[in-house]
């Protein structure tokens, strides 16, 4: 009775803190973006200072604990933002365009011309909030084992984080903000305390974190997407719609008919207008993808378009256009609204346009923090380009609003639209406020614009109409060139030497590794490295078959972990060896290699759910069972559950390769992980006198 007590008691808080650092995770991903500008462009920073502060609480186990680095670190968090938020960081050597708009700082706001400060300072903190709680994880891990087994407490632990992924998109879908969110994290927090001495001091660290995000808070709404501030200019009938403090878009009056129109809006409105004023006739069906507040809507309507197709990611954002825009375009019954992504609404309609719009959708946000791939880089690739061009009509055209902020922008939209349609689209550059270059291409467009065209030609070497444009597989629209830049050295540079001093800083046994290399678990390392190699490329191909929105990531994360519990319950039930796992593994990694997704986006639902579930969930699944098949073995799981995690900051930092290498090359890396992984286990095998891989 006393066993099963104590089981029930280790099972409950391994729940409890794989709930809690989830949760933190997720929080700290949303928030800290909203504050900072620039780290909405890196969640993935946050995403490795997790696994390393797991990683280091892990390697603590059975020790003294250092609970106190989770208030001393979140509060130290949390007032590090209070300067950096009012801070303008920008940098000009970057080797990826980012747009730092900072609208609601003042115009006096000092300015920092260096962005490496604010991530490495939030990565460095931001490990400190996980070491204790992944200290917690590992102790219970221990328990675990001896209460039961090491496979009993890895289940346990991924149904805690499934938990958390799940509840906190929940709050995020109901709209709910930092204070909600840090007060759930606080309640966790008091529940997994192990002394009440402390109770009083933890209470009123949580009061103050909920405190600090309502005075750090600026938004007055919140999407599953960004934090959004509405700042109507009643002088000019516009209003500003903010998102994590930089200016997104203006909903504002643009019809021909609009008298009491500002200046501002009248440059725009100038602009918007000009693609219509080259067609030879009034097109009848128009779609609009990044409708946003409904600006394209507005102008298309008033162009007197018979049928207006809308498609906005944001649920929010797409509202908005409902209540604050002057003309009201989302009000009138020949508009049809789509909340959907852009990519996913090309793959899946039947219909066919007159006009195709690509609005000023370029992004503030990553598609996901597992990934250097932003929300909108599926849409500006030749793909998309080519579906865009199967749903014209015969005389159909496209046009695509941008704000060039770097010249190699245009050379290379220019060079993707040129090859896809067969020639050089017509570029009218003139300074619109919300955008400073619009392209057109197709049969409409066909007759217009010579002299322009030919001045493109001339601009564009045949290497920019090849080797740089984005693909599927290299979708980096905003990366300078097929590298690694500097700045991301730079930072890589710093998290893997951050790590290695964390590593032996915490770790008596793996001081001593450095004398003897054979102590390191290489094997647990390469598994974390290459399973999270194959959890990115899985969530990316999940992105594009089936729309980069957050419900997509939602599903496609609890669909991972459901498919690591079957796994672990293969290795349980003992139905499947190590060597068919491995076996297995090989081949469904290669058949997601040569597998052309391209030929998968426009098929029937039930098919490409079919392929979904071959092309990511057979990997997982075969990676899980040997992962636990290893895992079982540990004497230790603590201390190899600390090292998995470690390799999955390797994993991360990998992840850049992707911007040499392509999506498609993670595959082959990943292979080559679980392949010396394997070769790890094997050897292993040997040294204890088992029979190579039939365990």
């Amino acid at each position: 009775m006393l066993r099963a007590s104590s089981l029930q008691r280790v099972t409950l808080r391994l729940l409890l803190v794989s709930f809690t650092i989830l949760f933190q995770e997720l929080l700290l991903i949303r928030w800290l973006g909203q504050q900072v500008r620039i780290l909405a462009y890196f969640p993935n920073i946050i995403l490795i200072s997790a696994f390393l502060g797991i990683g280091l609480g892990c390697l603590r186990s059975g020790k003294r604990d250092v609970f106190g680095l989770w208030p001393l670190g979140l509060l130290s968090l949390m007032a590090a933002m209070v300067p950096m938020s009012r801070v303008v960081f920008t940098r000009e050597t970057l080797s990826e365009h980012l747009w730092l708009l900072y609208g609601d700082l003042p115009a006096n706001a000092p300015v920092i011309r260096d962005v490496f400060f604010p991530i490495a300072g939030t990565f460095l903190l931001s490990t400190l909030c996980f070491i204790p709680l992944g200290q917690i994880l590992a102790d219970s891990l221990t328990e675990a084992q001896r209460l039961r087994s090491a496979l009993w407490g890895y289940t346990w632990d991924i149904i805690g984080s499934s938990m958390g992924v799940a509840s906190f998109t929940l709050i995020s879908f109901l709209r709910a903000g930092p204070v909600v969110w840090f007060l759930i994290l606080g309640g966790c927090v008091v529940l997994l305390m192990a002394r009440r001495s402390g109770l009083l001091m933890v209470v009123g660290v949580c009061a103050t974190l909920a405190g600090g995000a309502r005075y750090l808070d600026r938004a007055d709404l919140y999407s599953p997407y960004y934090a959004i501030s509405v700042k109507p200019v009643p002088a000019e009938t516009r209003t500003g719609i903010l998102v994590n403090g930089s200016l997104h878009q203006y909903a504002m009056p643009l019809r021909s008919s609009d008298s009491d129109v500002g200046l501002y809006s009248q440059v725009a409105r100038d602009g918007y207008h000009l693609p219509y004023r080259l067609l030879s006739r009034k097109p009848r069906n128009v779609l609009v993808l990044g409708a946003g507040t409904g600006n394209d809507v507005a102008v298309a309507l008033d162009e007197g378009a018979g049928s207006v197709d809308v498609v906005e990611i944001d649920p929010i954002i797409l509202g908005l256009g409902k209540s604050v825009h002057p003309d009201k375009p989302y009000q009138s019954d020949r508009v049809h609204l789509f909340n959907t992504d852009a990519r996913s609404f090309l793959n899946t309609t039947r219909s066919s346009y007159d006009l195709i719009i690509f609005g000023t959708l370029d992004s503030l946000t990553k598609l996901s923090a597992l990934s250097n791939v932003r929300l909108d880089n599926f849409v500006y690739t030749q793909e998309c380009f080519k579906a865009a061009r199967r749903h014209l009509t015969p005389d159909g055209g496209v046009v695509l609003y941008f704000m060039v902020g770097k010249g190699y922008l245009g050379e290379r939209l220019a060079g993707m639209l040129t090859v896809v349609f067969g020639e050089f689209p017509l570029i009218v550059k003139r300074y619109c406020n919300v955008f400073n270059a619009i392209f057109m291409v197709g049969p409409a467009f066909e007759s217009s614009g010579g002299a322009v065209r030919r001045e493109v030609a001339h601009s564009l070497s045949p290497s920019q109409l090849s080797s740089v444009l984005p693909s599927d597989d290299w979708p980096f629209l905003y990366l300078k060139d097929r590298s690694i830049g500097r700045f991301y050295l730079q930072m890589g540079g710093f998290i893997l030497l951050l790590s290695v001093a964390g590593i032996f800083g915490f770790s008596d046994r793996l001081r001593e590794s450095v004398r003897n290399i054979r102590s390191v678990d290489w094997e647990m390392i390469l598994f974390g490295t290459a399973f999270l190699l194959l959890e990115i490329r899985g969530i990316i191909t999940m992105n594009l078959l089936w729309g980069a929105t957050w419900f997509t990531n939602a599903v496609v994360i609890q669909a991972i972990f459901l498919v690591i519990l079957l796994g672990i319950g293969g290795t349980a039930s003992r139905r499947m060896s190590f060597k068919s796992a491995v076996a297995g593994l090989v081949m469904s990694l290669l058949a997601v290699y040569v597998c052309p997704l391209e030929n998968l986006l426009s098929t029937d639902p039930l098919v490409k759910g079919l392929v979904s579930i071959l092309l990511v969930g057979m990997p997982i699944l075969f990676a899980s069972i040997a992962f636990s098949v290893a895992y079982s073995r540990r004497e230790e799981p603590a201390l190899a559950f600390g090292w998995n995690l470690l390799g999955a900051v390797i994993g991360g930092l990998l992840e850049f390769l992707s911007m040499v290498l392509g999506l498609r090359n993670l595959v082959l890396l990943a292979l080559a992980c679980y392949l010396c992984a394997s070769w790890a286990h094997i050897r292993s095998d040997h040294a204890a006198g088992r029979t190579p891989l039939r365990s």
